[in-house]
């Protein structure tokens, strides 16, 4: 793509209207990021200050994998460029891109990018990029995406699996690896997108918890696994346990507006189609890394009374 989008133009004109930012050259061999844990107000109470930092050194994260060298970074690097290319130039991303640049959805980034001017990333739960292709094609549409919307600001990373080989490429990639476990856990205290495709539905019960106010939840976007798939199964399972383990996804769905990609049926059509010939398993990797994949964005004014919602 040559071109980004900005907010400052209107959804029909931006691909021509504004220049691609340039990423950096990528360099395997930088160190990698380190992004400290956002500190909040300190507590006059000075136990719970040390119960407060107990826990968070308990969430201190280092890679288990610290083995690395050139080359196993240049090989990862290689691949992440061949599946970005790859991803590029497919029919999967042109739609992908469409939807985004239509106004029942880029309007809600509009209103949810507001003042601020920037909407960070936050991708939760890729898996390890060095292992398998759908953790790269989930990161790749990550970084298409940081690349054609200007509006989109730092990308921050986080999977307790990422190696160190894999952290210091994210670094060069552009991309910044989290030193702290949040499990998920991040306040939106500004426009954040939660980029999380496939995680456990854990994950996205402690978003949702430590959002739990108008506010903050009203700062969110979030790209990763149909909530109305989620009350669907909880609906026809009839478990209790399973319906407490997903209370907070089931909720929030009155103040959800869900897109699902459009791609969905097409790549479960695909799917079918190499399943049939036994060809072209790209297709095949784009439907395990998004299918059942949708946008959300929460309806939250002051007025909502999240009390009586919350479970």
């Amino acid at each position: 793509m040559s071109s980004s989008v900005s907010f400052s133009s209107s959804y029909r004109g931006m691909a021509s209207s504004a220049q691609t930012p340039a990423l950096d050259k990528p360099n395997p061999a930088e160190d990698w990021t380190v992004v400290l844990p956002r500190r909040g107000k300190q507590k006059r109470n000075f136990h719970k200050v040390i119960i407060h930092e107990r826990q968070k050194q308990e969430q201190l994260w280092t890679p288990a994998d610290i083995e690395t060298n050139p080359e196993r970074e240049s090989k990862l690097m290689q691949k992440i460029q061949t599946c970005i290319r790859k991803l590029e130039s497919s029919s999967f991303w042109l739609k992908f891109l469409d939807q985004l640049q239509t106004p029942e959805i880029f309007d809600r980034f509009l209103k949810a990018v507001g003042s601020e001017g920037k909407m960070q990333m936050v991708i939760y739960g890729i898996g390890s990029i060095e292992s398998y292709e759908p953790p790269r094609l989930q990161l790749s549409l990550a970084i298409l995406m940081k690349r054609m919307f200007s509006w989109i600001g730092e990308v921050e990373v986080f999977d307790p699996v990422i190696s160190l080989a894999e952290s210091r490429v994210l670094t060069a990639l552009g991309c910044s690896v989290l030193t702290v476990n949040e499990q998920g856990r991040r306040q939106a205290l500004r426009p954040t997108m939660f980029f999380m495709p496939h995680c456990d539905a854990e994950l996205y019960e402690n978003l949702l918890e430590a959002n739990w106010r108008h506010d903050l939840l009203s700062n969110m976007t979030l790209f990763g696994n149909s909530f109305e798939a989620y009350e669907q199964h909880v609906s026809e399972c009839k478990i209790l346990k399973l319906a407490d383990s997903r209370k907070h996804i089931l909720a929030i769905r009155q103040f959800v507006k869900e897109l699902p990609i459009d791609s969905r049926k097409q790549i479960v059509a695909i799917r079918q189609f190499v399943k049939e010939r036994s060809i072209d398993p790209f297709s095949d990797d784009l439907f395990r890394s998004f299918h059942g994949s949708s946008w959300h964005f929460f309806d939250i004014d002051s007025h909502s009374n999240l009390c009586d919602a919350k479970p």
